[in-house]
């Protein structure tokens, strides 16, 4: 029913009768207008060879019009287009005649871009599925019966049957001498009507896609009336007699009995073709061409392969479950095209002959077996490879149908109907057909007496469709990949019984061993894909939603780190795939080598394992902790597991993959190997591709190792648990970290009472030996740390030799006679054994490691933390050895790692310029026999200070405090060091460059000496002042400390009254600094202090603390003073503070009662408004506010430290025994500097310019250099001093050398993660600058090797 004109909805009918009388332009194939009317134009016979049908309309002559709608005009082009031979009717030849398929083809070229322009009718897809029941066909065959109708063209035989699109019948033209245009003439007038259907609306206006306010626009329902007026062509549904009755009798009975049967089966075989056709275009109408609608209605358009529907545009069109459509459809365009050429050509040879009686058809099924037309239909094989299996494995196995039935279950809208059960007969029906030609053909051939010349070539034709079968099954198995039955097929499946017999055994094993290999890597290689398809595309798209499975920002790493190059595997193999396709599909049913494709494949997928191999681990733990972490994640994995095609295989076992193939490849070619013959080329060419794969699986090895090794160690680092508060960044994450050795070991209790026995499990690393407490929960085993890791810079070796002892054995009292000093780790002998009752015993009076009787004692310098001896012991003596190789191993690695790695090295400025007396604490020059080369004169006293600084006239010059004096002399000099002052007790000292003041604190009194009192230059030592001034009244001062504050030098000293602490604020005035100096009246003058006001400096403030005070330091704007109750940061304008770090919080009581405890040392900004609070024995992490800002808690050193200094990007903690330097950025331990009696006496501060240097939190803002690759400050900004090692002689009854050095570091030194700064500069002893930013280190750098620690 025509739908109703919008604009007038209450118009019936037109009343109008329509008259076309306005021509169309040529659309494809012109003509003259002359042709209409011969007498008035030039002559018909144009040779039309040469004329361009193609070209564009609006390049023709504006004169040539012609009107499908008008029959005459079709007439016409008719006549002279369709195409003229030589046809034989009942062996009858006519010459200038065609079949009514060729009538049909001419009218559906001339009217179907007529169609297409003037009736708005896509005839793409309809014509892409059948062309005997497109619209358009349809309506050329309407035509063509019209033309009939009014005797344009006449059948040869006069049978008078209506005109079918087929071959059968033959037809001729009336002579052109007998036909006229004029209805007077005595000749045949040209036929006359108008083709409704073809006619263009008569609204001037109608020329857009959709119908006009017309009710009766032809593009209403154009379709529908062409659909039921014109009927399924007469080719399929007429009723046929059978041969036997179409024949005489006397012609029947004049031939043989057996010639009779065989015709019989000949036209048996005829009318099997036909419904078979048939049969392909109900299947293409009644099922592809709705559903394929169907699909382009909720999707897009689909494309079209020469071999029909593409797949690829099913599948990603059809949203619901792209492989269902892909699944269901059935033959591919050059099967339906191949069958309907067979069955063309039979008909033909039926018509040709007298009464059907066909002399043979071998030769026509040889041809056609051969052909590449038939190849290409069968061999090709169906879409996904399932048009071969059968109708019983169709149900069984729930593909094509029972995927859409899913499909409709599932979808919320309308589905085609369609008849299921009928569609997967159809399905299956290509298969059945093609197998049935080897029974019918041999039927033929068995009613064909051996004189007949069709035998042979019946023969011939049974063998090619056998093959042909074969090939059909080949291409359907390659085009399977492992989807429904074809998964289940074995060589055997694919090889005829009758081929079977011929290739023997052996060879049969051989071709089922390769037929295995090629079904294998199919399944590998939809694998691979499936990888892609089921894993990363979702994970990628998921990304952009609201609920991402994995967060955008970790997606990238992660799928790095868990599929690594798998698409370069994809790739590789399904290279290797292809190329053992063409050889099977090419050698079936017998492949001859395959050696060739295999050895380039695995020459070609070396690398490509190199990589993916040892990545294994790492993926596989990437995916554990993955979905413990994240519940989304493993929900998604889960889902997945449960997808058709994962056949219950989680994700690991897809990653998982790769690794066992290539065993299976080795297996997989012993046996061809074996039962390959002699003479063939894999014989000698396979053991070389045995070899290559062997050599592939040898050379990941190592990788391996290194990736579990190292996942190994990163489940470790997440299973440590360390105690409340405390935490070590033992940096196990790092790439270049190992474990070296782990394993259970034994500890007796702690106490004078007998506890047992305690079993530890200890963790050896390249930098830490970690002792722990396993302990199973749901999530995995988690290691409680039991006591504080050790460094193996601190570990040392005492004895692996020691008897064992019995387990039974305890200790006894003897226990708590161990020495406090020392950490002892032992290893026990056999597994009943452990030592003598007496192994314990260890001197109390010294605090360094000792040997003792313990069995397989190993002692660490440990800090003089109040820690007991650990002496652990192995279950048995080759557990002992073993853990003493190792740890020799683990202490070899670490000094060869740290001595090529360390950040900082010493650079003597003196080594034996300062001695004092052993056993003395530096107080004066102390009694004892002097040693060797030295005497009473000599002694220094113990070294307290040190200042580098420049002269006037740039010379570089050191000064070092002592007991008995000041020395200096030139800075990389040691031999130039000379006594400049004879003060006792100096504890400090400091320059001021810009003003030329010497800095002392000497015995509690603070002096101020001009430089060149101490040093003389030549121009101005006899304008100075010699004098010295005193700047503090009575010997009170306690430490004093040189800065900049508001571009103002300023000199803070303290001193205390009672329990407060009393601060002076001291200004250097330069205009009496440099006013001439009057003559001193004696020589005690120049050196000793004359008047007790000080007139170089003024007092600019004076504040008081109630609280003891240990230091201070200058911040940007304001100070820090360093006192018992923390960090007090006030401002010098009000007087204004704030004490750090927070603790009110209640969370933070464990931290509140570890500052009471402890001493704080030192205050250093460590980020952007973050600063690092060091104390003696640990540090923590503050935001601008002073509130702990970092999860971890807080930073244990390993020793107490006495002093701390900064050198950036790096803390240096002084302790006696060792040096002590961390990362300043996240407090990871990088270095350890042993030592005896370690001191610092240079912090880096004490050398004031008006931009001092100075390591407190606001001179942490260093400059950088010009260019990015320019390294930092790379002078020294620390002094120490320690006593030279003893070379024999006993401690006492002898005097000390003391060294003092400068540590230089040895790599450019960047603080981490700063931005760079064109504007910096670089660093040097005396020029800083506080409004720089801390300089970015390079990830180059910060990632290599050398920052290991």
């Amino acid at each position: 029913m025509p739908e109703p004109d919008p604009y007038y909805p209450n118009a019936g009918p037109s009343t109008i009768v329509r008259r076309p009388t306005d021509m169309l332009r040529e659309l494809k194939e012109g003509a003259t207008y002359g042709r209409y009317y011969p007498e008035e134009g030039p002559d018909l016979d144009v040779d039309e060879s040469n004329y361009d049908w193609d070209e564009d309309y609006s390049l023709q002559q504006q004169h040539e019009f012609i009107n499908y709608s008008l029959l005459s005009h079709l007439a016409i082009q008719l006549r002279d287009k369709v195409p003229r031979g030589f046809h034989v009717k009942a062996s009858i030849p006519y010459e200038g005649a065609f079949t009514g398929k060729d009538i049909v083809d001419t009218v559906q070229s001339l009217i179907k871009k007529h169609l297409l322009l003037n009736h708005s009718l896509n005839l793409s897809n309809s014509s892409s599925f059948s062309s005997s029941l497109s619209v358009d066909r349809r309506a050329a065959l309407h035509v063509a019966r019209s033309l009939q109708s009014q005797l344009l063209f006449y059948e040869v035989d006069g049978g008078g049957k209506e005109l079918s699109d087929g071959v059968e019948e033959v037809y001729m033209f009336f002579s052109e001498d007998n036909i006229s245009s004029s209805p007077c003439s005595p000749v045949l007038p040209l036929p006359t009507a108008v083709m409704t259907m073809l006619t263009r609306c008569y609204s001037p206006t109608c020329v857009d896609d959709k119908p006009c306010y017309a009710w009766d626009c032809p593009k209403r329902g154009f379709t529908n009336n062409v659909n039921g007026t014109i009927k399924r062509p007469s080719t399929f549904d007429a009723e046929k007699k059978p041969w036997k009755e179409t024949v005489p009798l006397e012609v029947l009975s004049r031939l043989p009995e057996g010639e009779v049967k065989r015709q019989v089966v000949i036209h048996d075989l005829i009318e099997k073709e036909t419904d078979y056709l048939a049969n392909l275009i109900m299947l293409e109408t009644q099922f592809m061409l709705p559903f394929s609608e169907w699909i382009v209605n909720h999707s897009g358009p689909l494309t079209f392969s020469e071999n029909g529907l593409d797949p690829d545009t099913i599948s990603s069109s059809l949203p619901p479950t792209p492989s269902a459509a892909t699944s269901a459809f059935g033959p591919s365009l050059s099967t339906r095209n191949s069958s309907s050429s067979s069955s063309s050509l039979l008909r033909v040879r039926a018509r040709e002959s007298q009464y059907g009686i066909i002399e043979g058809i071998g030769d026509l099924y040889l041809e056609r077996a051969a052909s590449s037309e038939w190849r290409a239909g069968w061999g090709g094989g169906w879409v996904k490879g399932r048009g071969f299996i059968s109708t019983a494995d169709r149900e069984r196995e729930g593909s094509g149908t029972g995927e859409i039935q899913d499909m409709k279950d599932s979808l919320g809208y309308s589905f085609p109907e369609i008849d299921l059960k009928k569609f997967t007969e159809l399905l299956a029906l290509p298969a059945q057909h093609l197998k049935s030609y080897t029974s019918l053909l041999s039927a033929v051939l068995a009613e064909s007496s051996e004189e007949n010349s069709d035998a042979s070539y019946l023969r011939e034709a049974i063998r090619a469709m056998r093959a042909l079968w074969g090939y059909g099954k080949v291409k359907t198995f390659q085009l399977s990949m492992n989807v429904g039955a074809a998964i289940k097929w074995e060589w055997f499946d694919l090889v005829s019984e009758e081929e079977r017999k011929e290739i023997g055994k052996t060879e049969m094993k051989r071709q089922a061993i390769i037929f295995e290999l090629i079904k294998g890597e199919m399944a590998y290689v939809k694998d691979l894909e499936n990888v892609e398809h089921m894993y990363i595309t979702p994970l990628v798209k998921s990304s952009t939603s609201s609920t991402p499975i994995i967060p955008p920002t970790r997606l990238p790493q992660f799928i790095s780190s868990v599929f690594n190059n798998i698409h370069s595997l994809h790739f590789h193999h399904l290279d290797l795939l292809q190329a053992l396709f063409r050889i099977q599909y090419d050698e079936h049913p017998t492949i001859r080598t395959i050696s060739a494709p295999l050895l380039d494949a695995a020459l070609n997928w070396r690398e490509a394992y190199m990589e993916y191999i040892p990545n294994y681990p790492i993926a596989a733990y990437t995916i554990d902790s993955e979905m413990r972490t994240n519940p989304a994640f493993k929900e998604f994995v889960q889902q997945c597991t449960r997808h058709p095609d994962a056949h219950r295989l989680d994700m690991k076992n897809f990653i998982n993959r790769p690794i066992p193939r290539l065993l299976r490849y080795e297996l997989l070619l012993k046996g061809i190997l074996e039962e390959t013959p002699v003479e063939y080329e894999d014989r000698t060419a396979i053991p070389q591709v045995l070899d290559v794969i062997r050599r592939l699986g040898k050379d990941t090895e190592p990788g391996v190792d290194n990736a579990k090794s190292k996942v190994e160690l990163w489940r470790f680092n997440e299973g440590l648990v360390f105690k409340q508060g405390e935490w070590i960044d033992m940096d196990l994450l790092d790439e270049n970290r190992s474990l070296i050795h782990s394993g259970k070991l034994l500890r007796q209790a702690d106490g004078l009472e007998w506890n047992g026995w305690t079993e530890l499990y200890v963790l050896l690393f390249d930098n830490y030996m970690v002792l722990t407490k396993p302990k199973e929960r749901e999530d995995g085993t988690k290691y409680h740390v039991n006591r504080r890791p050790v460094p193996l810079d601190l570990l040392t070796i005492d004895s692996l030799t020691e008897p064992p002892v019995q387990r039974g054995t305890g200790p006894g009292l003897l226990r708590g006679l161990r020495s406090q000093g020392t950490v002892g780790l032992g290893l026990g002998g056999h597994e009943a054994s452990a030592g003598s009752p007496n192994e314990l015993l260890a001197s109390p009076e010294s605090n360094t490691p000792i040997e003792t009787s313990s069995p397989s004692e190993i002692s660490s310098t440990q800090p003089p933390k109040p820690s007991p001896n650990v002496i652990l012991y192995a279950e048995s003596a080759a557990a002992r050895t073993e853990w003493g190789v190792k740890l020799q191993e683990a202490l070899g690695i670490r000094r060869v790692v740290q001595e090529s790695n360390k950040v900082f090295e010493i650079e003597m400025l003196s080594s034996d310029s300062f001695v004092t007396s052993a056993g003395v604490d530096g107080s004066g020059g102390g009694a004892g026999v002097l040693g060797l080369g030295y005497s009473s004169e000599t002694l220094t006293g113990r070294v307290t200070c040190s200042v580098p600084f420049n002269t006037a006239d740039g010379r570089g010059l050191v000064a070092v405090g002592c007991a008995e004096g000041v020395w200096i002399g030139f800075r990389h000099d040691p031999k130039s060091m000379r006594r400049v002052l004879h003060l006792k007790f100096v504890t400090q000292c400091a320059m001021l460059e810009d003003y030329g003041i010497f800095l002392v604190l000497a015995d509690k009194s603070l002096f101020a000496y001009h430089i060149e009192a101490l040093v003389p230059s030549s121009f101005q030592s006899a304008t100075t002042s010699h004098v010295p001034q005193k700047l503090n009244g009575n010997k009170d001062v306690h430490f004093f400390t040189v800065g900049t504050l508001h571009g103002r030098t300023l000199v803070i000293y303290m001193k205390k009254k009672g329990l407060d602490s009393i601060f002076r604020v001291l200004e250097p005035v330069s205009e009496k600094i440099k006013e001439r100096a009057k003559a001193p009246s004696s020589f005690g003058s120049r050196i000793f202090v004359r008047s007790a006001k000080s007139e170089w400096f003024k007092i600019y403030r004076d504040f008081f603390l109630p609280s003891e005070s240990y230091d201070l330091i200058f911040l940007k704007a304001t100070i820090a003073i360093l006192c018992s109750r923390g960090f007090e940061i006030m401002d010098l304008n009000d007087f204004k503070s704030v004490t750090i770090p927070q603790r009110d919080d209640p969370r933070l009581a464990y931290l509140a009662k570890r500052c009471e405890s402890c001493r704080p040392i030192g205050m250093f900004k460590s980020g952007e408004d973050e600063f690092l609070l060091c104390y003696n024995e640990f540090g923590v992490y503050v935001d601008k506010h002073g509130d702990p800002n970092r999860p971890s808690g807080t930073i244990e050193w390993e020793g107490t430290a006495e002093r701390v200094a900064v050198h950036a990007p790096y803390v240096l903690l002084f302790d006696s025994r060792f040096i002590e330097i961390r990362h300043l950025e996240n407090g990871r331990l990088a270095q350890i500097i042993p030592g005896n009696d370690i001191r610092c006496i240079w912090d880096g501060r004490g050398v004031s310019s008006l931009s001092p240097i100075s390591p407190s939190a606001h001179n942490l803002s260093f400059p950088v250099p010009e260019r990015s690759d320019e390294p930092l400050n790379q002078d020294a900004q620390v002094h120490a001093v320690m006593n030279a090692p003893d070379t024999g002689g006993g401690l006492r009854g002898r005097m000390v050398v003391q060294q003092v050095f400068e540590l230089l570091p040895t790599v450019p030194l960047f603080l981490p993660d700063s931005p760079p700064n064109a504007s910096g500069s670089r660093l040097s002893v005396g020029q800083a600058s506080n409004t720089s930013p801390p300089p970015r280190s390079p990830p180059q750098l910060r990632n290599s090797p050398s920052w290991r620690s």
